[in-house]
């Protein structure tokens, strides 16, 4: 088999410089390979391209002929590699985030990856599907869930409330015992508390249950929906209380209070997909983090280590969990 591309630089060099060992110096090979290539070509083609027998190397006849068609075809070769490298500084890299993610700041990280002169995508994903995301590489970099306790980046939680009363209560944090019935009065009197997809995550949702329980409320009290916007559309019509982030609560006019158990908190870590990992720039992060820390609504590091009966059921350490996850 022949090296088409490497054998013919060899022709159109030597053909253009008019000596072999020019044409070597030109494509920074020895003298002997440069001749290995033409000798392979020729045997390749069925004919001399060069007349040797004088001391000024000269084309053949058919060395003549076939040197504007070596010539297109180094060019459309080299043309084509200039596409895929065009195409390649040009693929958007698409970052997975929560999908309450506060949009102006997700604007800013697009245009901060515009000046940087990289395209930046960005989905809206449950937590699962940004884990399943990055492990496959559909995904360049996502915003993983992880215990509040090990995370780099600390969202406190609260609940939300369109109702006047809750107004009131400002920013007192909330426990959830708090929360269960009055004596005599009716569960159907009390609001349903709504969680969405971005706390069913394992860990997360068994925190929340365990801890419900411990307070004393209902099964029934606490409800799983799956779309963020109709959580928020309840929320707003006065019926439920919503799990949710401060930013996300003030964009949408909703009194909020924190919850006083941080280990309810969310915990989130920014990943990069291993599967692409030398496509990407890792300065990237450098710059990305920090603006998409704001559009989560993150207030810093780590929170304190939960209580010995939350320890149970936060996970696999951060080690082993970020490997699972690729």
């Amino acid at each position: 088999m022949v090296d088409l591309l490497a054998h013919l630089e060899a022709y159109v060099a030597v053909a253009e410089e008019g000596s072999f060992s020019k044409a070597a110096d030109r494509l920074y090979i020895a003298q002997p390979v440069l001749s290995r290539r033409i000798k392979h070509l020729e045997q390749h083609l069925g004919g001399e391209l060069f007349d040797r027998s004088r001391r000024q190397i000269t084309s053949t006849d058919l060395g003549v002929l076939l040197l504007p068609h070596a010539k297109d075809l180094l060019s459309r070769v080299d043309h084509l590699r200039q596409v895929a490298t065009a195409a390649l500084a040009s693929t958007a890299h698409t970052v997975g985030v929560p999908p309450d993610s506060d949009p102006a700041s997700l604007a800013r990280v697009i245009r901060a990856g515009a000046q940087a002169g990289v395209t930046i995508g960005v989905r809206e994903l449950p937590a699962e599907e940004r884990a399943s995301g990055l492990a496959d590489g559909s995904l360049a970099f996502a915003l993983l869930r992880v215990p509040p306790e090990t995370a780099a980046h600390h969202v406190p939680l609260g609940l939300a409330s369109a109702a006047p009363a809750t107004r009131a209560s400002g920013r007192r944090p909330v426990h959830l015992e708090s929360l269960r019935a009055r004596r005599g009065a009716g569960s159907e009197s009390s609001p349903a508390i709504l969680l969405t997809a971005e706390d069913e995550i394992g860990f997360a949702a068994e925190r929340f249950d365990r801890a419900a329980a411990r307070a004393g409320l209902p099964g029934g009290r606490v409800r799983r929906i799956a779309s963020t916007a109709t959580a928020l559309a309840e929320t707003l019509a006065g019926d439920a209380m919503l799990l949710c982030a401060e930013p996300f609560a003030r964009r949408h006019d909703l009194a909020w209070s924190p919850l006083a158990d941080p280990a309810l908190h969310r915990g989130y870590e920014l990943a990069q997909a291993t599967l692409r990992v030398g496509s990407l720039d890792g300065s990237m992060l450098a710059w990305m983090e920090p603006l998409l820390a704001v559009a989560i609504g993150a207030v810093g590091g780590p929170v304190e280590k939960p209580t010995t009966a939350d320890q149970g059921s936060s996970g696999p350490d951060r080690r082993s969990r970020l490997a699972a996850w690729g």
